[in-house]
């Protein structure tokens, strides 16, 4: 077998760990919302039985804890089998820059896999500072989308690249641009959550159905949206240097700062909503709905800017091919 076979290889492996995470992720927040449930219809029983006040024993945890909660077995093989996808994406990923002899994300296909990457990256972070495991379902499940993407419709072989792109911006240019993707994708999830816990204290009829109680098992809209808005700050920042790093290699590669080229137009788009959010947000007053709003926008045009951008138009970033 060769090195790039094997790398395609773990990288099916790793979405089939990561398939089993989604699941187990999905379980553990359904047994949560179950017992959280259950908890409530006895504190109102009590409350009826002793004349309007539940004793004291009996509280019910707050949104997003663990308190009074039994050994979450399904959060456990949630996480071990997250760890496990993202280390065998890792090796795929270095199996994919020893196959083509040169730094794995020259093409849609390997920015797929770094990108997934850095996401689980990101979220497992994350969790080893504070417990932000209730994003795992969607982490996990969009991830799992992305490699599915990336193995059947992005997919080439593993070669060398066009001269343009044989230069050490390749590493730093794409590099972070792949950085910053990864913590704008657990970024939009959190604003995501933000936008449906919000919905459903709100009232919004078709949130407040039973199906959607797992809502309940989420922080409070206002700790999602701290959450959102420091991962996409540190995600802009690094778009910024996404933006100047494109610039100085294309001076070196065409002559030119900027050509008004299609994939820099949408990079630099990317940019302004982004900085539009954060100016928005922190000196407009604007949070809540229309500050998650505003990362949803931002991050439909990050994947247009690496999907539609891509195979859409032709520019000068065309030669790489899917």
């Amino acid at each position: 077998m060769e090195i790039a076979e094997l790398s395609v290889l773990l990288v099916w492996a790793s979405m089939t760990a990561l398939a089993i995470a989604l699941v187990a992720f999905a379980v553990d927040l359904g047994r949560r919302t179950e017992r959280r449930a259950g908890r409530r219809a006895e504190a109102r029983s009590l409350a009826a039985v002793g004349g309007g006040e539940a004793p004291a024993a009996t509280p019910v945890p707050p949104s997003g804890t663990d308190a009074g909660e039994p050994r979450r077995r399904a959060l456990g093989i949630a996480m071990s089998t997250t760890w496990l996808g993202t280390a065998m994406l890792l090796v795929a990923i270095v199996l994919r820059g020893l196959a083509a002899g040169r730094t794995p994300w020259a093409n849609m296909y390997e920015f797929t896999l770094v990108g997934s990457f850095m996401a689980l990256a990101v979220f497992l972070g994350l969790t080893v500072r504070r417990d932000v495991r209730f994003l795992g379902t969607f982490v996990t499940g969009l991830v799992v989308l992305f490699l599915a993407l990336g193995v059947n419709v992005f997919y080439v072989a593993a070669t060398g690249v066009q001269p343009a792109l044989q230069n050490y911006w390749l590493v730093i240019h794409v590099g972070v641009a792949v950085a910053a993707t990864g913590i704008l994708t657990v970024a939009f999830v959190t604003s995501v959550l933000q936008l449906l816990r919000d919905s459903r204290d709100a009232g919004v009829p078709f949130l407040a159905r039973p199906g959607f109680r797992w809502l309940d098992q989420m922080p409070a809209p206002a700790a999602l949206e701290t959450l959102s808005f420091r991962l996409n700050a540190v995600g802009f920042v690094l778009w910024t240097f996404t933006l100047i790093g494109g610039a100085i290699w294309a001076e070196h590669a065409w002559g030119r700062y900027w050509g008004w080229d299609p994939k820099e137009v949408w990079s630099f788009i990317v940019w302004v909503v982004y900085a539009a959010y954060l100016h928005a947000r922190t000196t407009r007053g604007w949070s809540g709905r229309r500050a998650a709003w505003f990362v949803v926008v931002g991050y439909a045009c990050v994947l247009f800017n690496f999907t539609g951008v891509n195979l859409i138009f032709n520019g000068k970033h065309s030669y790489s091919g899917l």
